[in-house]
């Protein structure tokens, strides 16, 4: 019989445990949060010099043909 996959650590990939998941231990989540804390995550931003140039004004004087 094959032995069911068990989700691991998020830090160090050992099998999770309930009472600390994603993570296997209290210590497991302290790395975590101090990589948040830290700025050691980040959430990757559009570059506002690489947008694309404005359309047409949304709102304004409507010409119909």
């Amino acid at each position: 019989m094959a032995k069911s996959p068990t989700a691991t650590c998020a830090i160090c990939g050992k099998p999770q445990v309930a009472r600390y998941r994603p993570f296997c231990s209290a210590r497991c989540a302290d790395v975590d949060l101090h990589r948040w804390l830290g700025g050691g995550y980040g959430i990757p931003a559009a570059d506002p010099e690489l947008e694309d140039e404005p359309g047409p004004p949304l709102s304004g004087p409507r010409r119909d043909n």
